[in-house]
């Protein structure tokens, strides 16, 4: 299949049920996805706040001199009302007085004694911050789905959360099978590798909002997947394996899950570059995503097709980032088949300019060195140098 249909292939086979969802403080909350949607209960601000140190005025009495009947103290609501031709000092923040619909500041006007001089016509609304100007009542101003980041914990805060509901974090299983993996700060010999997938798709697994467990590495012995299949699967919401689903003696994923429960395996191979050997299946209501083991490949579906799944898994609803730029290369694709293509990104000030890199999916350092990826799909044969293309940014924090 096409990875889209592949995808759509997979949600048609396996109706995942929304995740659940619990309270924590407001300030364990960055990071998390909201549960529900956050409405505001009333108007912010409820009353006129200045936005300067300076004098509440009225409008209508400028130009003109004012005298001065008092001080507005911050967290306390002014005692009295400006009446015609008076003006009260107000810090910045500070609650207007009624009367007042405008402050000009300090350093605008001239001051003898008791009497402020306004030499201008002041407009109605001057640095003023008005009731509900920020947040109107009703308002759904933090969607659920979204990732709560720094800005959202202060609106949060403003409206008075000490709690926030949130997406439980799935737990996801991920599993390396391969003889010849070590693990890192051991010895590797010449015909081994250090296991870098299990940690890097766990750095991106994390990045997409869940909690990752490791699992040994298997082994290639006939029924060692089927037993660390069945070991993970009462302990978690999904599974990610690495290595051992393309069509080699070895390779033995597709057999080890269908050989476990139902539906087993739903898409075995994707028209794909990287990442042709996709495995999508699931045991039971559980999500099983079989990867590649060549480094680039395992990384790049995980971006792209599994992240819909995982999303799916921690409630997050991802708006991806996009940047244009011009082609510093010809890409020369295959008819019928979709190609990710990793990018280097060079900001020239009026434009960027995109290099296509190697597409030596066994390379573990290739998206190391990528800004992003560009997508040339089934009917594309080549894209020639110049051609403006919109490149995907790697959202999921291994870059």
């Amino acid at each position: 299949m096409a990875p889209q249909q592949a995808v759509v292939a997979f949600f048609a086979r396996l109706a995942l049920e929304p995740p659940q969802s619990e309270r924590v403080a407001l300030d364990a909350c960055a990071g998390r996805v909201l549960a529900n949607d956050v409405v505001t209960e009333s108007a912010y601000p409820r009353a006129a706040r200045s936005t300067m140190d300076g004098f509440a005025i009225r409008a209508v009495d400028t130009p003109g001199a004012l005298e001065i009947t008092g001080a507005v103290q911050m967290g306390k609501e002014p005692d009295l009302p400006i009446g015609r031709c008076e003006t009260m000092r107000v810090p910045t923040g500070g609650l207007v007085p009624s009367g007042a619909d405008a402050v000009i500041p300090f350093e605008e006007v001239q001051q003898d004694g008791n009497v402020v001089h306004v030499e201008r016509s002041v407009a109605a609304g001057n640095c003023l911050t008005q009731p509900g100007e920020d947040l109107s009542a009703g308002e759904r101003i933090l969607p659920a789905g979204r990732r709560i980041g720094a800005a959202d914990v202060g609106v949060l805060a403003t409206l008075g959360y000490a709690q926030v509901e949130v997406c439980v974090r799935p737990q996801i299983a991920l599993i390396s099978s391969g003889d010849e993996l070590v693990d890192p700060g051991a010895p590797a010999g010449p015909a081994q590798t250090h296991d870098s997938n299990r940690y890097a798709l766990a750095a991106a697994l994390r990045a997409m909002g869940a909690r990752v467990h490791h699992y040994p590495t298997v082994r290639d012995v006939t029924g060692a997947l089927e037993d660390a299949l069945c070991s993970a699967l009462p302990q978690s919401d999904a599974i990610v394996l690495s290595g051992g689903s393309s069509v080699g003696e070895l390779d033995r994923t597709p057999r080890a899950i269908d050989a476990i429960g139902e539906p087993g395996v739903i898409v075995h191979g994707l028209r794909v570059k990287p990442g042709k050997p996709t495995v999508l299946a699931a045991i039971g209501g559980k999500p099983i995503l079989g990867l590649p083991g060549n480094p680039t490949s395992a990384l790049m579906i995980l971006e792209t097709i599994g992240a819909p799944i995982v999303a799916a898994l921690t409630g997050w609803q991802p708006h991806e980032p996009l940047i244009e730029a011009e082609l510093a290369e010809t890409v020369q694709s295959r008819v019928g088949w979709t190609w990710y293509v990793p990018v280097s990104l060079l900001d020239e000030g009026t434009r960027y300019r995109a290099t296509p890199l190697s597409m030596r999916s066994s390379l573990v350092s290739l998206c190391a060195r990528a800004a992003g990826f560009i997508v040339v799909d089934e009917s594309t044969e080549r894209l020639e140098r110049g051609t403006v293309v919109r490149v995907h940014r790697f959202s999921l924090g291994w870059l």
